[in-house]
């Protein structure tokens, strides 16, 4: 089986954040094995997907493992597949994604450029979680959002883009405040660099202690920042060592997440599933 890694929301190979990507030519197989290849992948995330009966609603049936768990939506591996998608002439402009978390869709333009179509997040002020500051290395906390189901992230408001980036938390203990993971976010300190808004997501929950760039993620930052910036379309900047940039649009209640991809490994997969035929 032919598998890729994927670098999501940059142009440039070893930059943005990596994914696997695993295309079946039928159903998916059992769980274990995708958990299996996830955690022989090791990346933030593998992405599986196999194409469904044409007249349906979703062109594409979508799954997503970190290396310890599934996941119920993932921005950076939908863009990495639909990049593979397009890449190897499978499909072309909108394809639709049945995923745990419903329908997705992601369309690629003739320059590459992927646009996807997310459901925004909602957003819930609560009080900071008790030692949560200690966890992020005391560093002081403006405001607490909890987010929608489907993400399970704990949004930290810090004070500038210095603080975020120069963030050294405790990840054993950030385990403790979100069902998913913690992003920590600030307003950009020169919007004249190409952002608007800069953030870094830890999930140790899931066997990551920083994912470089976090798609889904942005379905809660861009309604976060577009209240406080009184604008609907702005770029994020996410990650600590390794960078990448997400553009948001925010629509309601659907967010489009739009970057660009690289594939940077292409080879083979020789661990194939019990009982299944092998996939191109």
């Amino acid at each position: 089986m032919r598998i890729r890694i994927v670098d999501a929301f940059t142009d440039r190979p070893f930059h943005g954040n990596p994914a696997g990507v695993l295309l079946l030519d039928t159903a998916f197989p059992p769980d274990a094995w995708l958990q299996q290849v996830a955690s022989e992948v090791n990346l933030s995330e593998t992405a599986f997907a196999h194409p469904l009966p044409p007249g349906g609603d979703a062109d594409w049936a979508l799954r997503w493992f970190t290396p310890a768990a599934e996941v119920d939506m993932c921005g950076h591996g939908t863009l990495a597949t639909a990049h593979v998608l397009a890449s190897a002439g499978l499909a072309a402009g909108r394809i639709r994604f049945a995923a745990r978390c419903g329908i997705l869709t992601a369309e690629t333009a003739e320059d590459g450029t992927v646009t996807m179509d997310f459901p925004t997040s909602s957003l819930t002020p609560v009080a900071a979680p008790p030692a949560v500051d200690h966890a992020l290395g005391g560093a002081p906390i403006l405001s607490v959002h909890d987010t929608a189901a489907h993400i399970g992230d704990l949004v930290i408001e810090l004070a500038d883009e210095k603080t975020v980036r120069e963030l050294t938390p405790d990840h054993g203990a950030l385990r403790a405040f979100a069902k998913r993971g913690v992003i920590v976010t600030a307003a950009a300190e020169d919007p004249s660099r190409g952002y608007d808004f800069v953030s870094r997501g830890f999930f140790p929950a899931f066997g990551i202690d920083e994912d470089p760039v976090t798609g889904s993620a942005h379905t809660a930052l861009a309604p976060f920042w577009a209240e406080r910036l009184g604008r609907t379309e702005l770029t994020g900047l996410q990650g600590g060592a390794r960078r990448g940039l997400v553009r948001v649009t925010l629509a309601g209640d659907r967010t489009l997440l739009t970057g660009r991809a690289v594939t940077v490994v292409d080879g083979e997969l020789f661990a194939s599933p019990p009982g299944a035929e092998q996939a191109g």
